[in-house]
């Protein structure tokens, strides 16, 4: 099984090339790496440069924001299995992918998830919140829980048969994709219980002053797909405690 990781990145250039050797170190052979930039002004294409011959697929231009990169990403990979990994995240280990494509290979699913890590963005070593999944069941959505989007893995006619990301979302527009996966009773899905990426903390996402938009476009998406409104929402908030308070409270190994 071939895999294709799609990387997006606009100015970052302080964490690119650790994205790009984490994909590179994998131990698993049959991996394509493409890489969308947004038309980066901070340097971030040299840094980019020494790799060209080593993705598969490299392009810079300007884009409306990151779910049209991923979706030019999506259109370009070839692999059975298309996977995400942000600029500021790393894979957790050299036999990641390794392990993503056993788990497809055992389970014959259609998209695989696991776990993840936030970690400091000055100090990878050290953990600041956990993100743990659990085997599905569909009332899980409406309470909040949905995997970590860059531990999701998904057969390439995945998108093909169910579509890409809406860019009428700035911010939330995995979340609504993730439903959409997860809400549909044709696409059989595989919890495997491993730690599968880090994510630096300091990400789109994760920016406090970028939460208050995040949280409208949840709140657009839950109503969406019929979820429970507010309720859903504030549970989607509420798991986020816990999260940050395990590794600081009993570690994290």
């Amino acid at each position: 099984m071939k895999v294709s990781i799609v990387t997006v990145v606009y100015n970052n250039r302080a964490s690119i090339v650790d994205c790009i050797e984490s994909v590179l170190t994998q131990t698993y052979p049959r991996i394509e790496h493409i890489l969308i930039d947004g038309g980066s002004t901070d340097g971030t294409q040299q840094q980019i440069e020494p790799y060209r011959e080593k993705l598969a697929y490299y392009i810079s231009e300007k884009d409306s924001g990151i779910f049209e990169a991923y979706n030019k990403g999506i259109k370009q990979a070839t692999g059975d299995i298309v996977g995400i990994l942000n600029s500021d995240d790393f894979f957790y280990e050299p036999d990641t992918i390794q392990k993503v494509v056993e788990a497809f290979k055992e389970s014959r699913a259609d998209l695989v998830y696991a776990n993840g890590v936030f970690v400091s963005e000055t100090d990878i070593k050290k953990v600041k919140r956990i993100y743990p999944s659990k085997p599905f069941k569909k009332r899980y959505l409406s309470f909040g829980w949905i995997p970590l989007h860059p531990t999701i893995f998904v057969r390439k006619g995945i998108y093909e048969k169910y579509g890409l990301y809406d860019n009428g979302y700035s911010i939330a527009s995995d979340y609504d994709i993730s439903l959409r996966w997860f809400k549909n009773n044709k696409i059989k899905k595989y919890f495997m219980d491993a730690w599968v990426v880090q994510m630096r903390l300091g990400g789109k996402s994760t920016s406090l002053r970028l939460q208050k938009r995040k949280s409208t476009e949840d709140l657009d998406i839950i109503k969406r797909h019929d979820l429970f409104s507010f309720f859903t929402l504030f549970c989607k908030i509420a798991r986020k405690i816990p999260q940050y308070l395990v590794p600081q409270i009993l570690g994290f190994k």
